[in-house]
């Protein structure tokens, strides 16, 4: 029957997911595999079975193609990360489904791509003997096994083009505008961006933050005639020691964060009398076309989990190393470990430098 690789896609949304799909099938065709893509995320390997074989001629124009074309599920009875950062163990008789349907479809490797909380199923998985590879993928850029994930840079350009444009409408109104930006407990888009973007006031979840350091900025920036002033924050930073977010009661799922940029925003115009407004980037971060150094990472993830695939090199991650090159991790090693942005490291030291604020001079 020749030899075959599954492919799904779970979690959020990414750009570049389509890229990584198009070098596994392109490589594998190389390599003497048949790809059958899975549709519907983990859900789709049970009955009624959806999956089918994808050709190189279906991934024409995939590389620069948004989203993708399998559709994925960040919810549904495969989830294993529920509210509070708890984890929830798949049960036996779904685990005994997908074994048969793998079987069933006669593949010899099942590659799933997704974040923390898809590669926590993918680990399940494995430890139930499924001949399982992860590929990394997030915008959030918080796998701590890789040195980067797919997709955040695509994030990045787009919270700095909306930067872009919200200095000129700030300037012409003599407004503080507060961008709230992707990330979950991570500051790792608001850090980038905003140092790449021009931000006065950066704020992330690693650096704890105070209303008065924040008015000091806007009023020192006045001082020396700048009207206007840009706020970027991460949704999850956190404001006099709590979260804001927008389903925070359901202990049964992932908690989605969002609201803290319209809480900054009310505080600074309570505080200093300046007109503030906020703009949540939001699902903006998650669409179009990936920027040609995703298409690139994505390429390499997908080649070097085919060459995975052909060792028989289960139960791994494909990563980025420190060197630049790829390489792999076990997939225990790589959930549950979040990267976090140092307060101390190089990127805040020359953001600071800058007289960037981070919240915490006072």
């Amino acid at each position: 029957m020749g030899k075959k690789i599954g492919v799904v896609t779970g979690g959020g949304d990414c750009p570049g997911l389509n890229a990584v799909i198009r070098a596994i099938v392109k490589a594998g065709d190389m390599q003497g595999f048949t790809t059958i893509g899975v549709r519907g995320g983990f859900d789709g390997l049970l009955t009624p079975v959806q999956a089918a074989p994808l050709t190189v001629r279906d991934m024409d124009g995939l590389l620069i193609r948004g989203g993708t074309i399998l559709g994925t599920a960040n919810s549904g009875k495969f989830s294993s990360k529920t509210g509070q950062g708890k984890t929830r163990k798949i049960p036996e008789n779904l685990m005994a489904q997908v074994r048969q349907t793998i079987e069933a479809l006669g593949l010899n490797a099942l590659v799933v791509i997704g974040g923390d909380g898809t590669l926590t199923t993918a680990l399940q998985m494995h430890e139930s003997g499924l001949p399982v590879i992860g590929v990394p993928k997030t915008i959030d850029n918080d796998l701590d096994a890789t040195q980067q994930t797919f997709g955040f840079d695509t994030a990045v350009a787009c919270a700095v083009d909306a930067l872009d444009r919200l200095h000129s409408t700030a300037q012409s109104h003599n407004r503080v505008m507060v961008l709230e930006v992707m990330g979950r407990y991570a500051g790792w888009i608001a850090a980038y961006a905003g140092l790449a973007g021009g931000a006065d006031v950066i704020l992330i979840p690693e650096i704890k933050f105070n209303m008065p350091s924040i008015e000091k900025k806007i009023r020192a920036r006045e001082a020396t005639g700048k009207l206007f002033t840009i706020v970027i924050v991460a949704e999850g930073a956190k404001l006099d020691d709590s979260m804001v977010v927008s389903d925070n009661d359901e202990t049964d799922r992932e908690v989605r964060l969002g609201g803290i940029g319209y809480a900054i925003a009310e505080k600074i115009q309570e505080k200093t009398g300046k007109e503030s407004r906020c703009v949540v980037l939001g699902h903006l971060q998650r669409g179009g076309q990936p920027t040609h150094w995703d298409r690139q990472l994505c390429t390499r993830f997908g080649v070097q989990a085919v060459h995975m695939a052909a060792g028989r090199n289960f139960g791994k991650m494909v990563a980025l190393k420190p060197s630049g090159m790829m390489g792999s991790v076990n997939l225990k090693d790589a959930v549950n470990r979040i990267r976090s942005v140092d307060p101390h490291g190089e990127l805040i030291l020359t953001a600071r430098t800058l007289g960037i604020c981070f919240g915490d001079e006072i």
